[in-house]
């Protein structure tokens, strides 16, 4: 008995101790740069006077749970671990181009996806980045949540100087530190909800060149350019902070077009609201990938992008958050299988180029090939 005492002990002492461990390298671990800065001083003051600041974090307009009722976060795991989920990752390889965005003619109207939520937009003059990853990973830890193959092909070296960088939330796909560190020389603005901009203090940024903004307001830029600040539902933190900065949708508003920068977002009655106050669109950019019935409140499920498209009255949707990181457990190409089924039912025409294909925006009849039909 005393030495299956001594045994029992001995482990006991074996498991504190890496758990001791890991709780040292954990605190080191989330000190680097990558991980941002909180709000804090006056800009934490600020915060606190915003109507979605409450209970010391903002909030959704709606009741948001984190997880679906009836599931669990264990169970969710033991899914992952241990059931069958095939094709969350492309076989082959991810079809793209390379726009040669440096060289583009300064009165070309275009769009360039660079995968999941990142693109590039010109428009009348003016030069949009919105929540750009080129680091080749969606998450802090190295080695995960890697890219898919095809899908890393532009660096930031490849991109122009950007008037406005727009930010819709500091999640790791949308807002990538090995990114933002490298552009910082050819940024002149950044546009962000309220908190973000503390991250781009942190990594050098200066505060003069950071817009930060609540839901509802409108932000004007020049040449008669209005940028709205629109709610979403959805929730934001890096490291173990949560909800202490706000996530963002926006219309972009130019003297001829506009377009719905959607972010990330579960369904609610802001896709209405926002059509009626701004629609029609001309071009919604909605999320569409890295979806479960489990997290429904804070990602849209396919049939739910088709309705938000519809809210917004928008005359094309274009659904991205897919086709360069698995982060959910459908196959990877599921999302744009169902939402050209059901926008095709629903008489909404789609946008869907590969990655770094040039798209003009002054011609909506374009018609866009079913590529992820190519790769198993």
């Amino acid at each position: 008995m005393k030495r299956f005492l001594k045994i029992i002990k001995l482990i006991m002492t074996i498991l504190l101790s890496i758990l001791l461990l890991l709780a040292i390298t954990t605190f080191f671990y989330i000190r680097q740069p990558k991980f941002g800065k909180a709000p804090s001083a006056e800009r934490l003051d600020h915060l606190k006077k915003s109507p979605r600041h409450k209970d010391g974090k903002f909030q959704n307009t709606h009741y948001t749970p984190d997880l679906t009722e009836g599931y669990s976060m264990f169970g969710i795991i033991y899914d992952q671990l241990f059931k069958d989920h095939p094709r969350r990752k492309p076989a082959g390889q991810i079809p793209s181009t390379k726009t040669d965005l440096l060289s583009l003619p300064a009165d070309a109207d275009v769009l360039v996806w660079f995968g999941h939520s990142s693109y590039f937009i010109q428009i009348q003059g003016k030069r949009f980045l919105v929540d750009p990853v080129f680091s080749g990973s969606a998450s802090p830890l190295p080695g995960t949540v890697k890219a898919f193959k095809g899908t890393d092909s532009y660096t930031v070296e490849d991109l122009p100087d950007i008037d406005y960088l727009l930010i819709s939330h500091d999640h790791y796909d949308h807002l990538d530190y090995e990114t933002i560190v490298k552009l910082k020389d050819k940024v002149k603005t950044v546009i962000c909800g309220l908190g973000v901009g503390s991250h781009f203090e942190s990594w050098g940024y200066p505060a003069k060149e950071i817009i930060e903004s609540d839901w509802n307001e409108t932000i004007s830029l020049a040449d008669g350019f209005k940028l709205h600040t629109t709610p979403a539902r959805h929730f934001s933190g890096r490291g173990f902070s949560r909800n202490n900065t706000l996530w963002m949708s926006y219309v972009l508003q130019t003297p001829t077009t506009k377009i719905y920068i959607g972010g990330d977002s579960g369904y609610d009655t802001h896709f209405a609201e926002i059509g009626c106050q701004f629609g029609p669109i001309d071009l919604a950019i909605l999320e569409n990938g890295q979806y479960n019935i489990a997290w429904k409140a804070i990602h849209m499920l396919p049939e739910q992008v088709i309705q938000a498209a519809l809210d917004l009255k928008a005359r094309r949707l274009f659904p991205v958050h897919s086709s360069k990181f698995t982060l959910a457990m459908h196959p990877w190409d599921e999302p744009l299988i169902k939402a050209a089924e059901l926008a095709k039912a629903n008489h909404l025409p789609l946008v869907t180029p590969i990655i770094g294909e040039s798209v003009d925006l002054r011609d909506t009849t374009h018609v866009f090939p079913e590529w992820w039909k190519e790769i198993n």
